[in-house]
Order: C-alpha cells, then structure tokens, then sequence
C-alpha cells in the first residue's frame, strides 16, 4: 500500500476517464512502471514530473503533480523514437517493478533525443540512441544476450558463423549464408557493449537481433509507433 509515496519520473501515456480524470501510466525512478487516476490535465510527456501516489490496488491516486523543467516537444525522427520508447516501456515492463538502468537511460535518451536535429550525423546517431536503450531494457527484463558463448556453451568462435535462434542463442552453421552471422561480428559486441557508441555493422547486427527478440516478447500485437514510423520514414530503425 502507498500513501503520499513521493514519485519521480516521466508520463509515458494516458487517456481520458471521466470528465475531469485521466488514466495515466507513469515511469518512475522509485516504482519502475505505474498506473493511475490523475485528476489534472496531464503533463506533457518527456517532462520529469514529480507527483503523490496513494492506494493500495494496481491503479493508484496521483495527486500534487508537479513539472520539473520546461516542457519537450519532439518533432519528426525524435517524435517517433520517443513514441516507441514509451510504447516499449509501456508494453513491456512489469507493472511496479524497479527498473533503475533502464530509467537512467530512458533520461540520457531523452536528453540526446533533443539534440537530434543539431547532429552532424543525426541516422547514426538515432540508431546509436535506440540500440542502447533497447539494450539495457532487454538486459533489465532478463533478456541479455550472451555474446562469448554460443548455442552448445562452446566460445564464438570469429572464424566461423552462427545463426540466431531466439530459444536458444547463436547456433553454429557450416556454411555462409545471408542468415549467417560471423563470429568475428558476433565477438566484437562483448566489448562494443562498454563503450560508447556502436559502428555500422554492430549497429546492423542489434538492430536485427533485438527487432526478434522485442517482436517475440510483443506476441501478435505490433507496436503502433513502429507501423505509424514506417508509414511516414520507411527508411528509419
């Protein structure tokens, strides 16, 4: 049970209840993923918000809302990735459940996110954002790839090449195939995951693992902001 439980996160969705409420789902430092009935016209999103939980069942009483800075407003790339971040956590996280690395990187994704259009680089750097945080949600969720080893628990070997097998990791191939991954790439992300930014073909390579993996996870219900992205940038992650 909460009671005036002092939350710090950001809004990720909400909808209209009665007249003057909103369900709202909230990404906390404190509580990870939480719902409920906030009696105030929602803030907008990508805002961090300070607010008062109160209740003992799954959809709280939100009260004594408050905007930490000024509000954000996503436009063209960063409209869509911020959409499927939120649609990611929303989707995805368990309902009151810390998630401390994925919210410290949900706030770095924001931030980099605003400086997107100012980017010399700014495909790249998208990617860069996107493939990280993805990232770091799998790996908090329990999902983190295992890059050493493959499928049998024998070491990637960087002369050989794998196939990816979302029950069962990196299965050895004995020949080359537009499937087939090399070890050398597969090897490379053990230590890519540590630095900063990713290159082109470690990009390539998340990109195409992760899709499976949060497609999986997804079941038969595909994300809105991933079909409405590729109506408007069928070229964009």
């Amino acid at each position: 049970m909460m009671r005036n439980q002092s939350l710090h996160g950001y809004l990720i969705h909400s909808r209209k209840y009665r007249e003057r409420s909103y369900i709202v789902h909230l990404f906390t430092q404190e509580y990870g993923r939480i719902d409920g009935v906030l009696r105030q016209v929602p803030p907008p999103q990508y805002q961090p918000i300070r607010v008062q939980a109160s209740g003992k069942s799954e959809l709280k009483n939100f009260s004594q809302l408050e905007t930490m800075h000024q509000p954000v407003f996503f436009a063209g790339d960063a409209f869509f990735a911020g959409f499927y971040l939120n649609e990611l956590l929303l989707r995805l996280c368990p309902l009151e459940e810390p998630m401390p690395e994925t919210f410290a990187q949900y706030h770095v994704a924001v931030a980099q996110l605003q400086q997107l259009s100012t980017h010399t680089q700014p495909d790249i750097f998208l990617r860069q954002i996107l493939r990280r945080f993805e990232h770091v949600l799998l790996q908090e969720l329990g999902y983190a790839l295992d890059f050493q080893y493959d499928a049998q628990r024998e070491l990637i070997q960087p002369e050989r090449y794998y196939q990816f097998h979302l029950s069962e990791g990196f299965v050895p191939v004995y020949a080359q195939t537009h499937a087939a991954l090399s070890g050398h790439l597969i090897q490379s992300m053990q230590d890519a995951l540590s630095e900063p930014e990713f290159n082109a073909q470690q990009l390539q390579l998340l990109g195409k693992l992760y899709r499976q993996m949060i497609t999986s996870l997804l079941g038969d219900r595909p994300l809105k902001s991933r079909q409405l992205w590729i109506q408007h940038l069928p070229t964009q992650s």
